[in-house]
């Protein structure tokens, strides 16, 4: 048991594990707030400009009782279809894919400028391996250099 613990700490502690949960947290605080710009910022004129609709109250009612707001429907457990809410869904995942995409687009574009800068190691004639600019011999086949 005492090895268990020991291993779990081990990959617990380990860096990536480490930066994946930092990564996880701060994605859910950016899905809330992506939330709260689709509800509250783009969805309201989307609506108003598509003639005053509500896309967080657009569903299919499949029960035999009338109902008028989707959450009338839920509070009286009328089986319906929202597909408003899968539309918001849907307009959510976009623009989240979309910061993904940026963020990784930057990143990629960074490290291509810093391995374009890194300059070319200089190479053994001998065994073409790379050694150290300073080195008057090769530390893989021992050549003269």
């Amino acid at each position: 048991m005492k090895q268990l613990m020991e291993e779990f700490k081990a990959f617990v502690l380990r860096g990536n594990v480490i930066d994946m949960a930092v990564g996880v947290v701060i994605g859910a605080a950016f899905g809330k707030i992506v939330a709260s710009l689709i509800a509250n910022i783009i969805m309201p004129p989307l609506g108003l400009i598509l003639g005053g609709v509500d896309f967080s109250n657009l569903f299919i009612s499949l029960g035999s009782k009338h109902v008028e707001t989707l959450a009338e429907a839920q509070a009286q457990g009328v089986p319906v279809i929202a597909y408003g809410l899968f539309i918001n869904t849907v307009v959510e995942f976009l623009i989240i894919a979309f910061a993904i995409f940026v963020v990784i687009s930057q990143i990629n574009r960074l490290s291509k400028k810093e391995e374009e800068d890194a300059p070319e190691p200089r190479l053994c004639p001998y065994c073409k391996q790379p050694v150290a600019d300073d080195a008057t011999r090769c530390p893989h086949c021992t050549s003269q250099l």
